[in-house]
């Protein structure tokens, strides 16, 4: 059993063991590999194991061992899951190892905005305290999340987390899920899309990337938020209008936001969002913490094992 991991960097740089993946079989391990790469590292291959590297027909149809891809994450879009399916391959994904470090991630995310950390750091280092004629200052309203409203577009296991963290917290929960039954969480209230938009103080984004929710976060719902209320994702880029959002931003229409993810990564420098006000980035990162990490590569042994088993498990396709 000849087994690839085409891009294995991001899941492990160095502070994590392959030896249970090696254990299957005869493995090979690159940390990247570029799109002309894919075909010549992966032919003779039964098992590849991708996370970003793209798995179109094109290289389907040049791989004929193949019979197996393991993505490396949750999200699956960068495999052609039909053509595999037309194989007879099997498609599987990671689904449930990140959900606490990407709830906690929405809140450094909401911390940093309600209470400006990064930025009173900067102030401090800058020598502002040191000169400063009072014993404290502050630069932008701080508020207290009791009594604030959190609305969450999506409710799967990391919405429903970050929910159970918002209510410690003493927020008031408004939630939109069209698969999810409102009678199982007596605690949320369930609304429409604008609502969500409209009623919150902070929303954080937590669906899945679909035709219908692309630029779900457009010109028109950002509209609808008050100008306290803050916008955060953690979740896929493109639920939201760049170019609506740094409007938003730079306009005062809303107070601040606060993202894990964009639409285009890495993203180019001439991205709207590099220099809207009030917009702190983070490098798509909430997923990253080496226990989640440990999760995935731990569930990425047990798929690729279950299969060789003959009872493949998280199956996409």
């Amino acid at each position: 059993m000849k087994i690839v991991v085409l891009d294995g960097y991001t899941l492990n740089p160095g502070d994590l063991s392959w030896e249970g993946l090696e254990a299957l079989g005869n493995t090979e391990i690159y940390d990247y590999s570029a799109p002309d790469e894919i075909v010549s590292r992966a032919q003779g291959a039964q098992i590849i194991l991708p996370n970003k590297a793209v798995i179109s027909k094109e290289v389907i149809d040049q791989l004929p061992d193949l019979k197996y891809i393991g993505v490396q994450a949750t999200g699956y879009n960068v495999i052609d899951i039909k053509a595999a399916a037309a194989r007879g391959i099997v498609v599987t994904n990671i689904p449930t190892y990140g959900t606490p470090s990407v709830a906690q991630m929405v809140f450094a995310h909401v911390l940093n905005l309600t209470q400006r950390v990064a930025h009173h750091d900067d102030t401090v280092k800058e020598g502002r305290w040191t000169s400063n004629r009072d014993f404290c200052y502050w630069d932008f309203p701080l508020l207290e999340l009791m009594d604030l409203t959190m609305g969450i577009v999506g409710y799967g296991r990391i919405g429903q987390r970050t929910g159970e963290i918002a209510s410690a917290f003493g927020m008031k929960l408004l939630v939109h899920d069209e698969y999810i039954k409102p009678a199982d969480h007596p605690n949320a209230e369930f609304v429409t899309v604008d609502e969500v938009f409209k009623r919150s103080d902070v929303i954080s984004l937590h669906c899945p990337l679909t035709p219908e929710t692309e630029k779900l976060a457009n010109a028109h719902r950002l509209g609808l938020m008050k100008k306290t209320a803050f916008l955060v994702n953690t979740s896929r880029g493109p639920l939201i209008d760049d170019q609506a959002l740094a409007d938003a931003l730079n306009a005062g229409t809303i107070a601040g936001a606060g993202l894990d993810v964009l639409t285009v990564e890495p993203p180019s420098m001439d991205n709207p969002l590099m220099k809207a006000k009030n917009c702190y980035i983070t490098p798509h990162i909430a997923w990253a913490t080496r226990s989640a990490r440990s999760r995935l590569l731990n569930t990425l042994v047990d798929n690729a094992k279950a299969f060789i088993d003959g009872k493949p498990q998280n199956v996409v396709n």
